[in-house]
């Protein structure tokens, strides 16, 4: 049978223009002229080989035409993934947060003496106080250094919360207060590239790596990101991984395919997010792992993982750190029972028997005197909580109507009544509901509840520096690969776009290097059974032909460079036809299995 093989053709818009307006680049050099370059032009980030300047249309032109030029292209802009805060209760109990529990992290000791350290770029660290608060004191600052900034500052003030609870993620210490860590107490090295405004540059970054590689650093955490790829920071990450290390960074917020950069480029580890039942965190993004080069009969389509999402984790509601005084910690409790609450900008304590209002659009005297249960929609929030004080409620508990979205975070401006008001999830309201006793707590704090991909990505960089630290003669790449080779496996069978191999687990990834070494064994096992695939060009390489046995049923599913092609007769070959000046990855598998399949090869 002859069949002519399916190419997926992408379509680009360019917008053109000759826009006035200066733009920022980073011009390339090599070594002869660099002075020369950069005279007349203010340097924005100067580094080795490279700078960073403002240039218009005549300074791009000028520049490329001096000595010593090699390449020019845009800075691209980087910003920090975001976040929906809310809060939980650490007030008087040290809280495990379920990421840190998600991924193991209770199941495996640090090792201190390995010389682990993590290198977090982001928004620095409240150890004084900074743009948005005060100190948080859940660290070991005495195992934290940090490098300054003169556009964003001193590493040890915040320049927003972000940085401050990424690094609490980390490494939060183990110290009977707040939360902990995933790796409580691992070394960290802060590098500040952004301010409370969140925004940076790819120029920021590579110099961001640099400075990570100086300062002894084994992992780097990047949760930030950008649409448009840049090959001065991609270097950067690709020398620092080459050298051993690890980079770890966030896919990104917007829940579709766009694939966000550093995440994307090969040496990086892109990290998806998870929601506390394991299920995928809605707005994470799940880029193709196939990327298509060439045009025409010269156009090829390649799959890799490394260029998507490789491994996942607790990405939503995630409690830790922030500056002192900006986190507002709530808690719900139901006949004793803890429940996940999200607090708003009315606080306080009470207890009381609950008092389901169904969705609170009028005044129900039944309240009085109660906490009021009441089910999102159909009103703003802010109706609810006023509907609640005005029948007498001492307290408003508004319950999520949408499974598998946590806990709903409400704006309640505009709420004349002043009782303290949260929000749970749809999961719990069974447990609400059924309570003879409601206590709702939510006060001003240390500590809040975050979302993204930005959480997800230090949660796996803490499982990281937990794992590595008790194989400390392994490198990044095979910290990387024992991780993928151990996660819980929770999307389609093997690798898949939104959940990568899936959930990262410390003590597995551990005792699965304590069997085979460093050097491990193989990610995905070999096909079972005698399922083998061969095959030929012929017609001048023109035509491919392939030819497989040991799989059952009446048809196949073809795989062209990690695309279904589509199924044909399982009557042992197939042909197709091919450009001479291309390669092919080809595999069969059993009709609608990914893992029943042959081996595969390239032709």
């Amino acid at each position: 049978m002859k069949f002519k093989m399916k190419l997926a053709c992408a379509a680009s818009l360019l917008a053109l223009g000759t826009a006035a307006h200066a733009e920022r680049m980073i011009v390339t050099h090599d070594g002869s002229n660099g002075n020369g370059l950069k005279k007349g032009h203010k340097v924005l980030v100067d580094g080795q080989g490279w700078f960073a300047v403002d240039l218009d249309e005549n300074g791009k032109s000028g520049m490329r035409g001096k000595k010593g030029f090699k390449n020019m292209e845009v800075d691209a802009p980087r910003r920090l993934m975001g976040f929906a805060d809310s809060a939980g209760n650490p007030n008087s109990v040290q809280v495990l947060p379920y990421n840190y529990l998600q991924v193991e992290g209770d199941q495996l000791t640090l090792d201190k003496n390995a010389g682990m350290k993590v290198c977090v770029v982001d928004s620095g660290l409240a150890r004084d106080t900074g743009e948005t608060g005060g100190r948080n004191n859940d660290f070991d600052f005495s195992s934290i250094t940090g490098d300054n900034d003169s556009g964003t500052g001193d590493w040890f003030r915040d320049g927003g919360a972000h940085g401050t609870h990424v690094a609490g993620t980390i490494g939060a210490a183990d110290n009977g207060v707040g939360i902990i860590g995933v790796a409580p107490g691992v070394d960290m090295h802060i590098i500040k590239v952004f301010n409370n405004a969140g925004w940076g540059y790819s120029s920021d970054l590579a110099q961001a790596v640099n400075k990570c590689a100086q300062a002894g650093a084994n992992i780097i955490n990047m949760s930030l990101g950008g649409g448009q790829a840049n090959s001065t920071e991609e270097n950067a990450i690709t020398n620092f991984v080459n050298n051993g290390g690890l980079v770890l960074v966030a896919a990104g917020n917007d829940g579709n395919t766009t694939r966000s950069y550093p995440a994307g480029y090969e040496a990086s580890m892109m990290v998806g997010g998870v929601n506390k039942d394991d299920g995928k965190y809605a707005a994470s993004q799940y880029p193709s792992c196939t990327v298509t080069t060439g045009k025409g009969r010269r156009q090829t389509t390649t799959t890799k993982e490394t260029i998507c999402v490789e491994i996942a984790a607790g990405g939503q509601d995630v409690l830790s750190t922030v500056p002192a005084g900006t986190g507002a910690v709530a808690a719900v409790t139901a006949d004793g029972s803890a429940v996940a609450a999200a607090s708003t900008a009315n606080t306080g304590t009470q207890t009381a028997a609950g008092y389901h209002m169904g969705t609170a659009e009028a005044v129900d005297s039944g309240a009085n005197g109660k906490v009021c249960l009441i089910d999102r929609g159909n009103i703003s929030f802010a109706d609810k909580v006023n509907n609640c004080a005005n029948s007498g409620g001492v307290a408003a508990v508004v319950i999520n109507n949408v499974a598998g979205e946590g806990v709903v975070h409400m704006d309640i401006a505009g709420a004349e009544g002043t009782v303290p008001a949260v929000g749970v999830a749809f999961e719990d309201r069974g447990t609400l509901l059924g309570a003879s006793s409601v206590t709702v707590d939510s006060t001003a704090g240390d500590y809040a509840v975050f979302s993204g991909t930005s959480m997800a990505t230090p949660t796996v960089a803490g499982a990281a520096a937990l794992v590595w630290s008790n194989h400390p003669t392994c490198t990044g790449e095979e910290i990387r690969a024992a991780l993928k080779a151990t996660a819980q496996d929770v999307g389609d069978a093997g690798h898949d776009v939104h959940f990568g191999y899936g959930i990262a687990k410390s003590k597995a990834a551990s005792d699965y290097l304590t069997t085979n070494g460093c050097n491990g064994g193989p990610i995905d096992p070999p096909p079972s059974g005698d399922a083998t695939l061969s095959g030929s060009t012929s017609k001048g390489g023109r035509q491919a032909n392939i030819s497989w046995d040991g799989l059952n049923g009446s048809s196949v599913d073809v795989y062209i460079n990690g695309s279904n092609n589509g199924s044909t007769a399982n009557d042992g070959s197939a042909s197709y036809s091919i450009s001479k000046n291309a390669s092919y990855t080809f595999k069969v598998c059993e009709s609608g299995s990914t893992t029943t399949c042959t081996n595969e090869i390239t032709l």
